[in-house]
């Protein structure tokens, strides 16, 4: 599927689905174009390089869908892998899709194959608010980053709500499932830190570089969206260091717990300890025991036993073992 906004000055934004003739929309003046792909067919995808123009090498990064991000520049063009992150559960755990961008003089082109939220969200800022083509293709350029950056504060609020439901659980009922929880917390955000970190320093380069396809005034946009990329590093290393402190005090309140049951298990078998022995003494069957033919002798070791037990409870609470 091909949607594309074109701005002209006198028609203002036109939003066109399906094929077109972009090699006239390449020639053509006082007009920007964003060209939207999405899970595009094989005759759409040829348009990238029989009306665009774009390096092999780069549609075939396209077609391949990289690992992680990256940019390069090609003189007359831009090309950008952008990563955006989606945290839905933790069943499901931390999942990225990727856009590719190419930014030319005139105009700016998306390929995704997977839905964008952050793209649905600049075509309807498109249709209500021309300006975002009318500065320039790197201003539009920097509209679909910044909406892709965005995205990363929802992916951190649910992980961060996700931390805050396992600390939660530490205190108030820690269980086995804890440890499997903060370590699969800890893998998303090691994935997010992966492809937050370059995406980071590639937006540093725009806002940094020289590059001719992006304006001063450009660049002095992108510092922000560069600005925001490094909190999202900052909130990830924050949330990783509270999940790491989450851990220390599961394992201290498991080392607790496991501790408590050890004490239980002691103090029994130091109260009936007593009870073995004269089990054992009244055990031995001798002729002349004394109490071996005393009416009241089964009652007396009984109430031996009982009289024990409670001066041992009592000498342990007094001495705070208990």
């Amino acid at each position: 599927m091909i949607v594309t906004h074109t701005y002209q000055p006198d028609r203002g934004i036109v939003r066109t689905e399906g094929m077109l003739p972009f090699d006239e929309l390449l020639r053509a003046h006082n007009q920007v174009f964003w060209v939207d792909l999405f899970n595009p067919t094989d005759e759409e995808s040829y348009l990238l390089t029989a009306d665009f123009g774009f390096h092999p090498l780069a549609i075939e990064d396209v077609i391949a869908e990289l690992p992680g991000p990256k940019v390069d520049d090609y003189g007359q063009y831009l090309f950008v892998v952008f990563k955006i992150a989606n945290y839905a559960s933790a069943s499901e755990g931390l999942t990225t899709k990727e856009v590719d961008i190419f930014l030319l003089r005139s105009g700016v082109v998306t390929i995704h194959y997977d839905p964008i939220p952050p793209l649905d969200a600049v075509a309807r800022r498109c249709q209500n608010d021309e300006r975002l083509l009318s500065r320039g293709a790197d201003f539009m350029f920097h509209a679909v980053l910044d909406h892709l950056v965005d995205h990363y504060d929802s992916t951190l609020e649910r992980l961060e709500y996700e931390a805050d439901e396992v600390e939660d659980r530490v205190f108030e009922a820690p269980g086995r499932d804890i440890t499997k929880r903060v370590f699969n917390l800890k893998r998303d955000l090691a994935q997010l830190k992966r492809i937050a970190t370059p995406q980071r320093e590639i937006l540093n380069r725009f806002a940094r570089d020289q590059f001719p396809l992006i304006g001063s005034q450009a660049r002095l946009y992108f510092r922000d969206v560069f600005d925001h990329m490094q909190r999202i590093n900052d909130l990830a290393d924050s949330l990783r260091d509270t999940l790491n402190s989450v851990l220390e005090v599961h394992f201290s309140a498991v080392q607790k717990n496991t501790n408590d049951t050890i004490k239980i298990l002691t103090v029994i078998a130091t109260v009936f300890l007593p009870m073995y022995f004269l089990t054992g003494v009244y055990g031995m069957n001798f002729k002349y025991l004394p109490e071996v033919g005393w009416k009241h002798g089964y009652l007396f070791f009984w109430g031996l036993c009982a009289a024990t037990v409670t001066t041992m409870l009592w000498l342990f609470h007094r001495r705070k073992w208990l």
